[in-house]
């Protein structure tokens, strides 16, 4: 089968199309025929060796999510079938015709979505449940503020949160992308060029979640944005992973820092994050409250241009890579 390979720790052109054997599933895994594959900021850090306890990354084939047609099954696996159309997160793998899925990672497809529009769901929505509506509690009438709204991940926590009832307060680079994110929910749509978010949010009351990618010298104003008993919640530090910040006012506002990587967990986590998952926002999915959002699509043979939009920053939602199979 073709796949995408690091071939070594580096920049986009280190992502190869190569030939690698079709894998096949273990009795508890499905083999799933791809036709598209989700990108992610989490591949970049792959590919250049800086995922936390990725090793030495040569050889490995990215990708974090998929969406395709099941080939066939492991003896263990009871709820799909060969012909099922599905999504699915994986740990890495995605980037190729074929890849062999745990099947309780398997999610099938929402009414009125296409396999490239699914391929953008796995990594950000499991993320942005266990993240927002998990570890930070978001509760309808509270708000929500995410930070890099228009990334694959904010698009989607920004609609996820209007569609559950939270005001939504989102900040992104540009006047088209908080035009997008108004759009599809936002309640407040900063300019972070332009305006700073927490004076903006402060006279507007402050916020109870924060959902933060940035990092860096974002946390004390983040902190201070909070109201009494907020959580903030971390998902990346593309600024910075060290700040200064006042415990005092923490321990006095009762405030919660916290945050998580979804790669690492374990399948069982994985498995129950999905059905939670399928549970709550799928309804949302199949009644349009929550739609794709997706900027470009690429064939997979050029993976290495995909990642290098992505590094730009000039997308608005999720890219996604096809597959001819």
């Amino acid at each position: 089968m073709n796949a995408i390979v690091i071939a070594q720790p580096g920049g986009p052109e280190v992502l190869e199309l190569r030939q690698l054997p079709r894998p096949a599933p273990a009795p508890h895994e499905v083999l799933v025929r791809v036709a598209a594959a989700g990108v992610n900021r989490p591949d970049v850090l792959l590919r250049q060796g800086k995922y936390r306890g990725s090793g030495d990354v040569s050889g490995l084939v990215p990708g974090l999510e998929v969406a395709g047609v099941i080939e066939s099954c492991g003896a263990a696996v009871t709820r799909w079938q060969p012909g099922d159309a599905v999504c699915a997160l994986l740990a890495q793998g995605g980037y190729a015709e074929y890849a062999a899925v745990d099947a309780r990672h398997c999610l099938p497809l929402p009414n009125g979505w296409t396999l490239a529009e699914v391929a953008s769901l796995p990594e950000t929505v499991f993320t942005v449940w266990h993240n927002v509506f998990q570890r930070g509690q978001l509760q309808p009438g509270e708000t929500l503020l995410v930070h890099g709204g228009s990334s694959g991940i904010g698009v989607t926590a920004v609609q996820l949160a209007h569609a559950l009832g939270s005001q939504v307060a989102a900040t992104a680079g540009s006047v088209e992308k908080c035009t997008a994110v108004r759009s599809l929910g936002a309640d407040w749509a900063i300019n972070y060029k332009e305006e700073d978010f927490e004076q903006v949010l402060t006279e507007a009351g402050g916020v109870d979640v924060i959902l933060d990618m940035i990092g860096g010298d974002y946390t004390a104003k983040n902190l201070r944005l909070l109201r009494d008993d907020g959580r903030l919640v971390f998902i990346n530090a593309m600024q910075g992973s060290q700040a200064s910040f006042n415990a005092l006012e923490v321990m006095a506002r009762r405030l919660t820092i916290t945050g998580s990587t979804l790669r690492p967990r374990s399948a069982e986590f994985k498995a129950a994050l999905a059905a939670e998952v399928e549970r709550h926002v799928w309804p949302l999915l199949a009644a349009g409250s929550v739609r794709p959002v997706i900027h470009a699509t690429l064939p997979l043979a050029q993976a290495a241009d995909a990642h290098r939009l992505l590094e730009s920053s000039a997308h608005i939602g999720k890219i996604v890579l096809t597959v001819d199979g």
